[in-house]
């Protein structure tokens, strides 16, 4: 989504390199290159303005450490201001109240209300908070109610049934009612959504507000829309009192400039950040780590976050056993480790969060996602015992194998040649050749030289 910032912020450490100290002459075309990167990204001009008058004032004549670069040290203020624009701390979602915490869900239609009540569940439930219930209060648009209902059993909780022929205040008094009288912990109530900001729907959400008194009543606003999304987030603050904002669609190919502008406009804090179309692609919004993001450092600590609540522990250790022994390694685990990678994300959003990510150009993380799914329709085409012994695999299997998984035998014989390099590395691992294993991955990854 920052691509192209990141890549321009790159080339102000480039053109600063090598001068000894940041002057008002370098200072304002570094800025300059900052400005036209941060409208490109569609960040409102009130942010734009603000923003760099904070890091002009905080970059003038400083004196450069004798461990930095100009550069580095501009990118610092930067990386500082992008933090404090953003919220400077990630904002925890509240429970302190009466059981049960009321949760109020608001938002234009398509922001992604309904998907975001079912992750919602799912971050709630990892912070301790079990018995939640869900409700539909939508009466307007059609299958709204079922699809929360399909969501919520997706999400292992509770649905609290309405129809379309109630109104939506006596279908929140009822579920709250409900909620009370079976000690539930949250409530969780979607609200109807439209295609644009109007006094009747303002009417409704602010009557579920008074009637709710939710502890959190969340703005879903999608990513994608750019400034109309700032526009949208302030008509929404001025009307009902934002607890924080939920940022749908950020591993989109929008520009990320509602990121960098909600909270500046709105003065609320984004707590949730939509990162996929799963129940899993959600992510506590950490202003320091998406401000390393966007200035291409990577965000180490959300993947390590990531991978503890995806990984298979299990599997994962039956890996390190067979790395440690140097024998067993086989094509199963290869195709395992894969589909460790695809619950993290895929490749994009793990490179996504890797320093140094914006030297990968889209096109490269496009083929390997490709590479990556013809490589597991190649081992979904083998036999148990070819999967566990790839040497058996001679011209007629492997005629037999590519024909099944729809490529040529060129493609198999690639893959088992990957294969065997990965072998050695794990080898190497397990022997603790680290400096070897990463010599050979290069070339295996894209953007790996």
């Amino acid at each position: 989504m920052f691509d192209n910032l990141t890549g321009r912020l790159s080339k102000v450490v480039k053109n600063l390199r090598g001068q000894g100290r940041l002057t008002e002459a370098n200072v304002q075309d570094a800025l300059r290159e900052v400005r036209v990167a941060l409208l490109e990204a569609d960040v409102a001009l009130p942010v734009v303005r603000d923003f760099i008058a904070r890091v002009k004032e905080k970059a003038m004549g400083q004196e450069v450490l004798a461990s930095l670069t100009p550069g580095q040290q501009l990118i610092g203020v930067v990386h500082r201001e992008l933090t404090n624009l953003m919220g400077e701390h990630a904002a925890p979602l509240s429970f302190a109240t009466q059981p049960p915490a009321v949760f109020l869900m608001a938002g234009l239609q398509g922001a992604g209300k309904t998907t975001s009540t079912g992750k919602l569940c799912r971050v709630i439930r990892e912070m301790g908070k079990k018995k939640i219930l869900v409700v539909s209060c939508d009466v307007y648009r059609p299958a709204a109610i079922e699809q929360l209902r399909t969501v919520a059993g997706q999400a292992g909780v509770e649905f609290f049934p309405s129809s379309g022929d109630q109104k939506p205040a006596d279908i929140a008094a009822a579920a709250l009612d409900y909620a009370r009288k079976h000690l539930f912990e949250v409530l969780i109530v979607d609200t109807a959504g439209r295609l644009h900001v109007d006094t009747a729907m303002m009417d409704e959400i602010k009557d579920l507000h008074a009637l709710l008194k939710p502890i959190e009543t969340l703005f879903v606003v999608d990513a994608m829309q750019g400034q109309d999304a700032v526009n949208t987030a302030k008509a929404f603050n001025d009307a009902l009192p934002l607890t924080g904002v939920i940022l749908t669609k950020l591993d989109g190919d929008a520009r990320g400039g509602a990121a960098l502008s909600v909270r500046h406009i709105t003065g609320k804090p984004i707590k949730l950040v939509g990162v996929g179309e799963k129940l899993t692609g959600i992510e506590v919004f950490h202003p320091e780590r998406m401000a390393s993001r966007v200035l291409g450092m990577g965000d180490v600590l959300s993947l390590i976050e990531e991978a503890q609540r995806s990984v298979d522990h299990t599997e994962a250790m039956k890996t390190v056993q067979k790395l440690k022994s140097g024998k067993g390694f086989d094509l199963e685990d290869f195709k395992a480790q894969m589909q460790q990678m695809k619950k993290l994300g895929g490749l994009s959003s793990l490179v996504d969060k890797l320093p140094g990510a914006g030297k990968i150009g889209a096109g490269e993380l496009a083929q390997g996602e490709k590479q990556m799914a013809r490589i597991e329709g190649i081992i979904n085409s083998m036999t148990p015992e070819e999967r566990r012994k790839p040497e058996i695999l001679k011209a007629s299997r492997k005629r037999r194998i590519a024909t099944g998984a729809g490529v040529q035998v060129q493609d198999v014989n690639r893959l088992l040649s990957q294969f065997e390099q990965a072998q050695k590395m794990m080898k190497s691992m397990g022997k603790g050749g680290m400096a070897k294993m990463m010599r050979g991955m290069k070339g295996m990854m894209p953007g790996m030289r």
